[in-house]
């Protein structure tokens, strides 16, 4: 278990936490300066505004923020952030999930640009040292696991759900429970293995071809 961390966002302007889960961070952005405009293919992205104030263009819909507001872009959304007035902006902001390729470019029109799979460094994470074809072998072994979890999974909740609906029906709440319980262990360990697969691919895809 690791130790319990606090972080500040007077001192860390950076990543503060990465997972294929969720990515979250503090950032501090310049008077006058205009982030690139992108979108996200698996992940909504929340901004909260610290210090400062932020102009938002999300989805072609416009509102500037202060300390204390948030908004959301949500999964697939184009989104534009810029700094207004003449003072420094600070805001947290989390994507999640956070799933290579993390960031979709768009162009004025929205249209979605050519894909492109950062490196470790961009999210203030170092490159994996493990081998390439092991890294794939590994992916490769993860996806199987998860077929087949989920198959497993799937015919569970088949029995599972007709006994559930057996249970409710006569208002056996007990029953019901018990049903109710073994659908979600097998969402549980679905997802569980889904993300172990994903925090592999957060490591071999940046490697396995050009950026």
């Amino acid at each position: 278990m690791m130790a319990l961390q606090v972080f500040d966002y007077h001192t860390d302007i950076r990543n503060v936490f990465v997972s294929p889960q969720i990515r979250s961070r503090f950032l501090r952005m310049e008077p006058g300066t205009v982030a690139e405009r992108h979108s996200h293919d698996l992940g909504h992205e929340i901004f909260l505004i610290l210090e400062g104030r932020a102009r938002f263009e999300i989805a072609g819909e416009i509102a500037e923020l202060g300390p204390g507001q948030m908004c959301v872009a949500r999964i697939d959304e184009p989104h534009q952030v810029s700094v207004i007035g003449a003072e420094p902006m600070t805001m947290y902001l989390s994507v999640t999930p956070h799933i290579q390729p993390t960031h979709t470019g768009r162009d004025d029109k929205d249209e979605r640009q050519p894909i492109r799979f950062l490196p470790p460094a961009a999210y203030d994470q170092e490159d994996s040292r493990i081998p390439i074809d092991e890294s794939i072998d590994h992916f490769v072994d993860l996806a199987e696991s998860l077929a087949s979890m989920a198959q497993t999974a799937a015919e569970q909740a088949r029995m599972a759900g007709a006994r559930l609906s057996r249970a409710l029906g006569a208002r056996n709440n007990d029953a019901a429970d018990r049903q109710r319980e073994i659908m979600w262990f097998g969402l549980y360990r679905t997802f569980d293995k889904l993300f172990d697969m994903a925090a592999e691919w957060n490591k071999m895809s940046p490697r396995a071809g050009s950026s």
